[in-house]
């Protein structure tokens, strides 16, 4: 489904004018290489544009290389170099170590690579009469790599020279490039026709994508971009191995698939990779989504939604539409047509969503999902409707939850990326969290007692509970914030150990270093009847230090009255859950303003 998916959004890109001619690449230049007429450097010069990005709430600005259109590029790994070329090591014959340039290396990597440069480019500016094509003609004939090795120009560049990209023009004259010269232009266009001339022996098959007898790809075109992934890129399909082989077909010809879907697929995939606007990176995971449209506002939207960034829209208008969406999934009401009444956009389009992770070969998709647009976002905004909590409103990303899910004084960030995929599956999906998010966040709650039970830890357990509550069809329990007529016994529980830890702080006049809560919290939530008598006697002790004995004794009792048994024996995971929703909730209100204050009573 991948595969034709992008096919498809390729033949969108075609019929808006954005996808490059055949036969030619993108490639991002740094510096211009400025040439006398008979071939010497006169001058390099920083090419690069100044480009806007978000760092959380601000907008800084940095330095990009430009996008420009050259003679296809060689994906081979071996050493190839390219018509119009524009790596350091095949230009100069150099590499830059410990601040020096030299041209010798263990493998002769350098001065292999200029040597294939040389033969190649000589033969194809035969007969080129122009005067940036002489020039550059000129440079490759004069230029002596051992005798360049303290060249000005690029030792200037430093460090930069070896991960920097070049193009050629005239000295005096930027605007006479070498990649856009006429005559260049024309004598590739010629190397092109008489390349597809002298094609033969191609394998015709029916194409799995198209359903058409065309021709197979033997190989699939790199795939670069990926997160983790080698610099000369990957390959999404690939057969390395003999044991991977079929019926005597070698290598992508076990596909069948045709290379024009081959390279329509490359070409939006790499389409996609390139542009920030359509991809995140979660734990080490690059996640990619598009729309089948030509429009970047559903691909930006989606991004702000996720991520909280976006380069072509106003947060603050987007958490605005956001919040009326939560408002109206809350409501029951959050049609497509009401969608597309506050967002603006047409609910009814096709998104892709697709996480890709390197391979010591090939490119690995860990998961792709396909819905209509208006129930993503309908999804989205129930999800953050679930995670609400007294405390804290507003949006929590998806960051946010897996910082809560290690510890907090650990090193190590990362949790299980098969995790990450069911949590970001039950957000566009609209299905129940994973059963080990609740628990893995119940454990740090219970664990991580020095720090503070904050809104997202206690929003990801409510909504676990309400949402697998609601996948039975069942009423849900817990609500936004303090719930004084929910009578679950687990929950109850939960508000009376908040009430006796208020008091106990009231008692010591705010000066206590740790509470019951460090000591007695896990067990509670665990075996309330082993340690609620203990807190019970405990505050006896605690309402003769108090200013005001009767607001924690009318607390206590309102409690107490609602659990018409005794404290549980032992509470399993989920009731555990409600516990901690109870305490949470109760504690909040303590912070909020009342009609009379624990002075006034």
């Amino acid at each position: 489904m991948l595969i034709k998916a992008l096919c498809d959004y390729y033949d969108i890109l075609a019929e808006s004018g954005q996808v490059l001619p055949s036969g030619y690449s993108n490639v991002k230049v740094h510096y211009l290489v400025a040439l006398t007429p008979d071939g010497k450097i006169d001058d390099i010069i920083d090419w690069q544009v100044t480009e806007k990005y978000s760092a959380g709430n601000k907008i800084k600005e940095r330095q990009a290389a430009r996008n420009v259109i050259m003679p296809r590029r060689t994906e081979a790994t071996k050493i190839e170099s390219n018509i119009i070329e524009h790596r350091p090591l095949y230009l100069f014959g150099l590499n830059f170590e410990n601040d020096a340039l030299t041209p010798n290396d263990e493998k002769q990597k350098a001065v292999k690579s200029h040597t294939d440069f040389i033969e190649k480019n000589k033969e194809f500016l035969t007969g080129i009469d122009s005067p940036v094509a002489n020039a550059y003609l000129n440079f490759i004939i004069i230029w002596n790599p051992e005798e360049e090795t303290r060249n000005r120009f690029l030792l200037d560049l430093g460090k930069k020279y070896s991960t920097s990209s070049f193009a050629f023009c005239l000295s005096g004259r930027p605007d006479l490039l070498l990649h856009e010269d006429s005559a260049v232009k024309n004598k590739w266009e010629e190397h092109l026709q008489n390349e597809a001339g002298n094609r033969g022996n191609e394998v015709v098959s029916q194409c799995a994508i198209t359903g058409k007898e065309e021709a197979i790809a033997r190989i699939h075109g790199k795939i670069k971009g990926i997160a983790g992934g080698m610099s000369s890129g990957g390959t999404l399909v690939g057969f390395n191995n003999p044991s991977d082989e079929s019926y005597g077909n070698e290598q992508s010809y076990n596909s069948n698939i045709s290379q024009k879907a081959a390279e329509k697929y490359a070409y939006a995939l790499n389409f996609l990779l390139a542009d920030k606007s359509h991809k995140t990176l979660m734990d080490g995971m690059t996640v990619l989504f598009w729309a089948v449209s030509e429009e970047k506002k559903y691909s930006d939207l989606f991004s702000m939604l996720i991520s909280g960034s976006a380069e072509t829209l106003d947060k603050e208008q987007t958490e605005e539409m956001l919040s009326r969406l939560m408002s109206a999934a809350k409501a029951g009401n959050i049609s497509n047509e009401r969608i597309a009444d506050i967002s603006g956009i047409d609910p009814g389009v096709d998104f892709y969503i697709a996480g890709l992770k390197p391979n010591s070969s090939r490119i690995s998709m860990k998961f792709l999902y396909h819905k209509k647009y208006g129930e993503i976002l309908q999804n989205i905004a129930r999800h953050q409707n679930d995670l609400q909590i007294a405390g804290r409103a507003g949006r929590v990303e998806l960051w946010q939850i897996k910082r809560e899910l290690v510890p907090p004084k650990s090193s190590n960030v990362s949790i299980d990326p098969a995790l990450l995929s069911k949590i970001f599956e039950a957000v566009l999906y609209g299905t129940a969290y994973p059963d080990y998010l609740m628990s893995a966040m119940i454990r740090r709650v219970k664990t991580d007692t020095d720090q503070r039970f904050n809104y997202i830890r206690a929003g990801v357990i409510k909504a676990c509970i309400n949402r697998k509550q609601r996948q039975l069809c069942q009423e849900e329990e817990l609500k936004v914030a303090l719930d004084r007529e929910n009578t679950n016994t687990a929950y109850l529980c939960g508000r009376l150990f908040a009430v006796l830890e208020r008091l106990q702080q009231a008692a010591s006049g705010g000066s206590l270093n740790r509470t019951i809560k460090d000591t007695y919290f896990a067990s509670a939530a665990s075996k309330p009847a082993v340690i609620f008598p203990k807190l019970i006697k405990l505050a006896q002790n605690h309402l003769g230090k108090v200013n005001a004995p009767v607001f924690y004794n009318k607390q206590i009792g309102e409690i107490m009255n609602m659990l018409d048994e005794d404290f549980p024996e032992v509470l399993p995971l989920i009731e555990q859950g409600k516990f901690m929703i109870g305490y949470y909730q109760q504690a909040q209100s303590f912070f909020e303003k009342k009609e009379k204050s624990e002075e006034e009573m």
